[in-house]
């Protein structure tokens, strides 16, 4: 069963950090602590979730998206010195500043991170999705391997894809080339050269050290909020892992235990009939745990670890924010401490303050936008994979029920049995 996808809404509070909303991202309130009755099966709880659920989030606007973004097609290339994936990236637009409707284009991972750090660079205090990481983590699929290129072209496409629908980023200049250009290199060549990023580096290191007279409540809120949440989505991730590396070592023991039944009841005539029904509830059990893994490590793991990344990016939009404003404190300090080049000072310290205002007004704008989002990314997830353990466990059920039938033995063949013997 394929996982369903719930839209965000984007329409909620501006900043909500009440203990019970934060608790809502890994628990949903069900009837069952209020003492009401459940339903007669788990599938008619799943059912009736995802109507509620449909009921909350209101019908969505169709139109309102005006760029289509596919990546798909990812081939392998080969030269003297690398091997890397190309990925197709296909556009379909009706973007009056777009020159054509379609674009057709072919990326690999490295122009995807110079996309996200120029929309870094010039959006600072906006939140980037993030992209899946450059090397493979330790006890995943080998790099290059058709699994590990999948879920990597699945997370390139849901990055591009988060993008299209920011409405910033998506109308970011750097957006369009990636999309559009065919030759991305002599765009990667322009920009600040390697002097002016390594003076920008050094102030931001500056600014980091000589840190913050006061941070507005509201940011030091966040600021917690992002630690309490990255230690919680980080703690589920790990546990998560743990879970299916332990139901991989239960399938394997599965899959060994079936052809024992088999081979017994060759040596076994009068038991022959159970065990053999024994092998088959097994072994039918053993494909339904194969699935409900499969659909755990493509499902809710990658919605984890996504998170995972995500609490890095807040963290560095966090501090960027956090630099902008030691930067006019010092600019202020320093024009209260010199009367010569006052002027001068006061012209930089009013543009600073224009930027300290922008920043807040962006992250503050970018928050409430990226809370929903992972909100209802993540309760996607969570639905998704209750009701593959639904599935899971009905299956089973169904298939055991089914054995128990067929070795029940009715009061007159039971007489005839004794009879005969």
């Amino acid at each position: 069963m394929s996982g369903h996808t719930v839209p965000a809404d984007f329409s909620g509070h501006m900043l909500d950090l009440d203990e019970d909303d934060d608790l809502e991202v890994f628990s949903k309130n069900t009837s069952l602590a209020d003492g009401n009755p459940m339903p007669n099966s788990p599938s008619s709880m799943v059912n009736q979730y995802r109507l509620e659920e449909a009921d909350e989030e209101g019908p969505q606007d169709a139109d309102a998206k005006d760029i289509f973004i596919t990546v798909d097609n990812p081939e392998s290339q080969v030269t003297a010195i690398e091997t890397f994936i190309m990925y197709r990236v296909a556009t379909k637009t009706t973007r009056g500043e777009y020159d054509s409707s379609e674009y057709d284009v072919r990326r690999r991972y490295q122009d995807f991170l110079w996309l996200r750090s120029k929309l870094e660079e010039t959006h600072p205090t906006l939140i980037v999705h993030p992209l899946p990481e450059k090397f493979v983590m330790k006890g995943m699929v080998e790099r290059f391997n058709n699994d590990f290129i999948e879920t990597r072209r699945k997370a390139l496409h849901r990055f591009l894809n988060k993008i299209s629908e920011h409405p910033i980023l998506s109308f970011s200049q750097h957006f369009k080339v990636f999309l559009t250009v065919q030759e991305l290199l002599p765009h990667k060549k322009q920009g600040p050269g390697f002097l002016s990023r390594m003076g920008e580096t050094v102030r931001a290191v500056a600014n980091s050290v000589r840190g913050l007279r006061s941070r507005p409540e509201e940011f030091s809120l966040m600021q917690e909020y992002v630690e309490d949440f990255s230690s919680k989505i980080c703690s589920v991730d790990k546990v998560t892992q743990r879970i299916i590396k332990e139901q991989r070592e239960y399938l394997d023991e599965l899959k060994q235990y079936s052809p024992t039944y088999a081979q017994w009841a060759e040596s076994e005539e009068h038991l022959a009939e159970p065990l053999n029904g024994v092998a088959s509830c097994v072994e039918r059990c053993s494909t339904e745990a194969d699935e409900q893994i499969q659909h755990l490590s493509e499902v809710l793991v990658p919605a984890l670890h996504e998170y995972v990344l995500c609490t890095e990016t807040l963290k560095a939009v966090m501090r960027r924010r956090d630099n902008i404003q030691a930067e006019f404190e010092a600019k202020n300090e320093a024009l209260a401490s010199r009367r010569a080049d006052q002027e001068a000072l006061q012209d930089e310290a009013d543009g600073l303050a224009d930027r300290v205002e922008l920043a807040n007004n962006a992250l503050r704008g970018d928050w409430s936008r990226w809370q929903d989002g992972m909100r209802s990314d993540l309760k996607s997830a969570f639905l998704s994979t209750a009701e593959k353990n639904v599935e899971y466990y009905e299956q089973c059920l169904a298939v055991w029920e089914s054995f128990l039938l067929s070795q029940r033995v009715e009061p007159g063949e039971q007489r005839d049995e004794e009879d005969g013997s």
